[in-house]
């Protein structure tokens, strides 16, 4: 997003997520230029700027958390409790990210807040569910990868089940309840009717199973674990050539003709084994074996510049680094700038979606505020004088 107003400059966000799954959902609308004030707890006084995600100004914290400002505000503290409701009051959306119990126990879960605001956006993440025989046990990424059958088909007859290297169904949770919101919103525009808002990680990494999870529910069949070649679609792969690993993809009858022509493995072509799509499927075992060795014959740079123009998809495996300095994503400016008083400029990953009316300019608003960075000027924009804002400092109630 552009350092010049957003799409969603007009709503005033209210985000006490922790973790990683809320602040995904909270991350599109500050991109996108709403103002999100980011409600965390006064800490003790030995704390550090430190939190479960690490330092506030560490990669993690920054990406997670750019565009906002940060108020800190101590919701157990009476007058703080009845200092959020007055903030709600004046806010279009909440979110957060507590266990489905703790909310109520603070009292400032929806019917709290609907209660003072009728027409808010009150946005909810869980890891298993705001209901349910489940709904209360803590829920982190690794463990709903484990529960939903995702690391049961990531890995191969080898490794077993593997998790995915990077938090899929906090990503995921974060991303779904982000479009929640949105329709929401529309919804909101059309009616004047707030309405709450949920998902978990849970439901959000068994929607992403996608075709495979339907394979289950139609028919009953479990997917197994392929590792990295494709569970349906044959040859779909990572294959050894000289000098590293490549994918290819090359299922359709196009594509394998292309590839074979490419490669001169007219061998392959003939073979009865892999006359059609459904032999290659039946004998994918032999293929991968006789295609690692006629890949081989060849380097990744060969392959790539070879078979993409056929029409045959390939591609060579690469670490992140390779991945953001190609040519490709340099161009794409996935890398952009945020700046911060003390640090300067820090390169975070920008929101992948690219909107016309609001082209990206290469910088975001502003790096992720310190805890309480902002809560003299948040209180002062929802209305408190400079007085009362002293008592509440005194109290203990912000800082």
């Amino acid at each position: 997003m552009s350092a010049t107003r957003g799409p969603l400059s007009h709503l005033r966000v209210l985000d006490l997520t922790v973790a990683r799954a809320g602040p995904v959902a909270v991350r599109v609308l500050a991109d996108w230029g709403a103002d999100v004030i980011k409600v965390e707890a006064p800490p003790p006084p030995e704390a550090s700027v430190r939190s479960i995600m690490g330092s506030r100004r560490g990669p993690d914290e920054q990406n997670l958390h750019r565009n906002k400002r940060s108020l800190q505000l101590d919701l157990k503290n009476p007058r703080g409790h009845a200092l959020f409701l007055r903030l709600a009051a004046k806010a279009d959306v909440i979110v957060e990210n507590f266990r489905s119990d703790v909310k109520t126990r603070l009292c400032i879960g929806y019917d709290d807040v609907r209660a003072v605001n009728p027409a808010i956006i009150y946005a909810s993440i869980s890891g298993f569910g705001q209901d349910g025989p489940d709904s209360t046990r803590p829920g982190v990424d690794q463990i709903i990868q484990g529960e939903s059958g995702l690391m049961a088909m990531t890995g191969s007859s080898e490794t077993g089940p593997m998790r995915v290297g990077v938090a899929i169904s906090d990503t995921s949770a974060g991303m779904f309840l982000g479009q929640a919101i949105l329709i929401a919103l529309l919804h909101r525009e059309r009616t004047g009717e707030g309405q709450w808002v949920h998902t978990s990680l849970l439901e959000a990494m068994l929607a992403k199973l996608d075709f495979q999870a339907a394979r289950y529910t139609m028919s009953g069949e479990l997917p197994t674990a392929e590792g990295n070649h494709h569970p349906t679609m044959v040859p779909m792969g990572t294959f050894h050539a000289a000098d590293g690993l490549v994918n290819i993809a090359a299922s359709s009858p196009a594509m394998w003709t292309g590839f074979c022509q490419a490669l001169d493995a007219k061998h392959l072509a003939d073979h009865p084994d892999y006359a059609n799509a459904r032999d290659r499927v039946k004998n994918r075992v032999q293929l991968r074996r006789d295609l690692d060795a006629a890949v081989s014959k060849h380097t990744v740079r060969w392959l790539v510049e070879t078979l993409n123009p056929l029409g045959v998809p390939c591609g060579a495996v690469q670490d992140v680094g390779q991945a953001f300095e190609s040519a490709q994503v340099r161009h794409l400016g996935m890398a952009v700038a945020a700046p911060h008083e003390e640090l300067g400029d820090l390169k975070l990953v920008r929101s992948p979606i690219n909107l016309s009316a609001f082209p990206h300019s290469g910088q975001l608003r502003r790096a992720a505020p310190d805890p309480g960075e902002d809560s003299a000027d948040v209180l002062l924009s929802f209305g408190l004088d400079a007085e009362e804002i002293a008592e509440l400092r005194a109290e203990g109630v912000t800082r």
